[in-house]
């Protein structure tokens, strides 16, 4: 048995077992009669014949036009925004028996909100979530986007300016405009965002406007280069003006140690698909008791002719957030996100050695801080793996379909000017394979590669 037998027998037998349940679904009897035990046991009988291989025809399709995913199972994947939110076993399981729209809200009781429910226990995951950030209060938001938005609905007024990195995600932007305001870049100092760069950005706005940024918004680790940004001082500077502060995790928080109160945050921004294996769209918002009633506040209005009024209800999240499977996904991987960020120093080491492992290849350049303090990173490779595209039948699909033949997916197809690829979560010996691959691969077309 090859892997692509192994991952068609397995993906057969599931969805096949998903007929069967659909007979249970569609049934009132607790007694089965003899047509629908027949149809059962010929199912079951069905699956023991695809694990055992009798059954061979080819899965391509879950359903019409909608392709079977495989890239977890057939390949590693070094794709950059997919590494942190692989989903564990436990969470694949849950995504199977909470599937169906509002599952979370079968014991949703008075107040009707999601963070009351106890069955499953969303209540007691929330606190655990809060402790594991060092914050008071947290809410699963529908991605780092909308933690974004929240925050900037209840702080802003039309023309307030938000100082954000010149990495910052769009998102972040798009959630400031959306609200009325206005982002500023605070600039780059060596790749990197700094304490002395945000005042000045700050005493910058002062001068134009005549008042202080509404909200200082800065990612610990971007998105581009996976560099680290000077969070703590910029926390510290956000202190000393008193303008609030948003720490970006969507890179950290669910991969790495993040204490919010120390570092000075008062809201911590996490993303549940990109860092929690989580699937989407699932994120964080965690604040402090000072800023707790300004950001989850409950409505307030009542209604003209009827009287209505929905007090229990928090107005900028829009009441509840993340229903059903997503956020019992999130909450069924979160025993293992809390025990693999203790190990983060290993996968920066693993990290760090798939960089100068790389950079033996001529030509090939890190555009990231060295040495590495993230799994994310950026390299320049248009005087190596782009010289061969010019002249290569294939031009820059050529390396991904080099990799892809090597059990390797991740890259952008088409791209060997820059390359951005993440290895977090990948065994020391798979990220030893990938390594070994590139170089294999630079080799085969006459690139040199040091010793």
């Amino acid at each position: 048995m090859d892997r692509k037998d192994a991952v068609q027998r397995i993906f057969k037998a599931m969805f096949a077992l998903e007929e069967a349940r659909q007979i249970l679904r569609e049934t009132v009897a607790e007694e089965l009669d003899d047509e629908l035990r027949g149809k059962l046991e010929e199912i079951f009988d069905g699956v023991c014949e695809i694990l055992k291989g009798v059954r061979r025809e080819h899965l391509k399709y879950v359903v019409d036009r909608i392709e079977l995913r495989t890239r977890e199972e057939e390949f590693i994947n070094i794709d950059p925004i997919q590494a942190g939110g692989r989903l564990t076993p436990e969470a694949r399981k849950v995504l199977i028996a909470y599937g169906d729209g509002y599952s979370i809200c079968d014991y949703c009781l008075a107040p009707h909100r999601l963070d009351y429910i106890k069955r499953p226990p969303v209540a007691e995951f929330l606190e655990e979530l809060a402790e594991f950030l060092n914050m008071d209060v947290v809410r699963v938001v529908r991605g780092a986007r909308d933690g974004f938005r929240i925050v900037t609905n209840a702080l802003l007024e039309k023309g307030d300016v938000v100082l954000v990195s010149a990495l910052a995600h769009y998102s972040l932007c798009l959630a400031i405009e959306a609200a009325g305001g206005v982002w500023r870049e605070v600039p780059l100092t060596d790749g990197k965002i700094t304490g002395e760069a945000v005042a000045s950005k700050i005493e910058e706005v002062k001068k134009e406007t005549g008042r202080l940024p509404k909200l200082v918004a800065i990612e610990h680790f971007d998105y581009v280069f996976g560099n680290e940004h000077d969070v703590k001082g910029v926390a510290k500077v956000c202190r000393e003006y008193g303008i609030p502060f948003l720490y970006n995790g969507a890179y950290s928080v669910g991969v790495m140690p993040v204490d919010g109160k120390d570092i000075g945050a008062d809201f911590v921004v996490g993303s549940g698909h990109k860092s929690m294996a989580a699937p989407a769209p699932t994120g964080v918002l965690a604040t402090t008791e000072e800023w707790a009633s300004v950001i989850f506040k409950t409505a307030e209005g009542r209604g003209d002719v009827t009287g209505r009024g929905f007090g229990a209800k928090e107005s900028y999240l829009l009441g509840c957030t993340v229903m059903g499977a997503p956020l019992v996904a999130m909450m069924a991987s979160f025993p293992h996100v809390r025990e693999r960020v203790k190990k983060w120093n290993e996968e920066v080491q693993k990290s760090n050695f798939f960089v100068s492992e790389l950079l033996k290849i001529e030509g090939t350049e890190v555009l990231s801080e060295l040495p590495r303090r993230h799994t994310l990173s950026a390299f320049n490779t248009e005087r190596s793996f782009d010289v061969v595209a010019r002249t290569h039948k294939r031009r820059g699909f050529f390396l991904h379909d080099e990799l892809r033949r090597r059990k390797i997916t991740g890259l952008t197809p088409g791209m060997t000017k820059e390359l951005k690829l993440n290895v977090y979560g990948l065994t020391w010996e798979q990220v030893k394979y990938v390594a070994e691959a590139f170089k294999e691969i630079a080799e085969r077309y006459g690139l040199s590669v040091s010793d």
